[in-house]
């Protein structure tokens, strides 16, 4: 007599099934589930990304420089971020954002990129992970050794990756949560992401990769001499090279805007420069409600003088290494002008990034001129015949009489003379008072918080 086994209950199989093939699948990754999130960090986020597009394709017409005095360093044909270490709601503003979950994602390419847009990686040099971080460590030492490697994608396809060269000085933006933060160092500088606002050409972009590589070129023995940190390998600093908005970064970022604004040691800079941002802003607005002009109206002349005396007052308030590197900016603008000259690329670029930035009251980051800078590069531009080109960009304004105009007004672009040895630095004691990347270098990559 043959037994009939009791049939399981419906229900019960798909609750089985269901276990199965979830157990299966593997890790889950974070999805729009349309939630709430905060509006200001989204913002800085997708400003983030655009930086990034923007920045990524300018680096590598830099390397067609192959200029054999600089300092090289390596970088790579796309661009990545990872939502891993963030909490729950920020996870979903970075894949409404960018599209970014905990893996390692990339979010821009050159032209000759293997990988394209939205690509997971989870295998880099023959290791795997889904760990977005981890994954970025074993990405930046791959880069750093030169040499072809290949990664893995999600999809399980294998590609080639090969490093290329360029002069030495990583340009990034700021993490999305402190799209205020600026430094300059001589290994990388980090521009504020009021930047993008300016929406920059390709051209004005590459001006801006060129004029940090020359930041470093010009500056870089200068801020040494103040404080010369050897160690990379392990450190936040060598995450923050591939991309700048990593959780450890944007922490340390934080903690960075903090001591900085604890320090308070140039308020009468800082509020002079809120207040002539404040009033360019006013004057544009008050243009618009009048509707005196159509949009292509020039400035007037008070308008560029108010936003380059905020720009006067911004390298002022520098601290740290930063504020050795501004003792350079003028090397550093005249050494991307004949860079851009020798890539074919328009040298006038700079110029007209320049009065964008003017335009929209954007002077809280080293793109726009002070008066000394506009007045030195313009004469190096004149010493090539583009004199009167300039003076057009400048919306006809002529920019030594700028500058005349500017010195009668001495409290915006008065700067304290700089000495390695000042008492009164701002910049003197605590962990950041050299500034976010030289205290990065100082920190493991296990000062992240990991996601539980």
């Amino acid at each position: 007599m043959t037994r009939v086994l009791p049939r399981l209950p419906l229900l019960a199989l798909l609750t089985l099934l269901a276990l199965l093939t979830g157990c299966a699948s593997g890790p889950k990754f974070t999805v729009d589930d349309g939630r709430k999130v905060n509006e200001d960090l989204l913002a800085g986020m997708r400003a983030y990304g655009a930086g990034e597009r923007l920045i990524r394709p300018a680096i590598a017409r830099s390397a067609a420089l192959q200029d054999k005095e600089c300092d090289k360093q390596w970088e790579l044909p796309f661009a990545v971020a990872t939502s891993a270490g963030w909490s729950a709601d920020d996870r979903v503003a970075w894949v409404r954002a960018l599209q970014v979950d905990e893996r390692l994602t990339v979010i821009a390419v050159t032209q000759d990129s293997p990988l394209p847009m939205g690509t997971r990686l989870n295998h880099i040099a023959g290791k795997a992970s889904d760990d977005g971080e981890k994954l970025l460590e074993w990405l930046a030492e791959a880069r750093d050794e030169g040499k072809p490697f290949q990664v893995g994608t999600a999809a399980g396809k294998a590609v080639q990756v090969k490093p290329f060269e360029v002069c030495r000085g990583y340009t990034r933006f700021a993490p999305p949560n402190t799209p205020q933060l600026q430094d300059y160092h001589w290994l990388l500088s980090l521009h504020p992401l009021e930047v993008t606002q300016a929406e920059p050409t390709p051209d004005e972009a590459l001006w801006a990769v060129l004029w940090t590589q020359g930041l470093s070129e010009e500056g870089g023995a200068r801020m040494k001499t103040y404080h010369y940190a050897i160690k990379i390998a392990g450190t936040l600093y060598n995450l923050a090279t591939l991309a700048s908005g990593v959780k450890a970064a944007a922490l340390a970022a934080d903690a960075a805007i903090s001591a900085a604004k604890s320090a308070a040691a140039n308020v009468a800079s800082d509020f002079l420069k809120q207040q002539l941002i404040e009033q360019g802003r006013a004057l544009a607005a008050q243009k618009i409600r009048e509707s005196l002009v159509d949009a292509a109206q020039q400035l007037t002349r008070q308008q560029v003088l108010n936003v380059m005396q905020a720009a006067a007052a911004n390298r002022g308030s520098l601290t740290g290494i930063s504020r050795i590197a501004a003792t350079t900016f003028e090397k550093a603008d005249a050494w991307a002008f004949t860079r851009m000259a020798a890539l074919g690329a328009p040298p006038l670029a700079g110029f007209t990034l320049h009065q964008k930035l003017v335009e929209r009251s954007l002077a809280a980051n080293a793109l726009v001129f002070d008066a000394d800078r506009l007045a030195s590069l313009n004469k190096v531009a004149a010493a090539r015949g583009f004199e009167a080109e300039v003076t057009a960009i400048l919306g006809g304004f002529r920019a030594d009489a700028l500058l005349a105009e500017i010195g009668a007004m001495p409290l915006a672009s008065a700067q304290t003379s700089f000495s390695f040895d000042n008492p009164d630095d701002p910049g003197a004691g605590g962990r950041f008072s050299r500034g976010l990347v030289d205290a990065m270098l100082e920190l493991p990559t296990e000062s992240a918080a990991r996601k539980k």
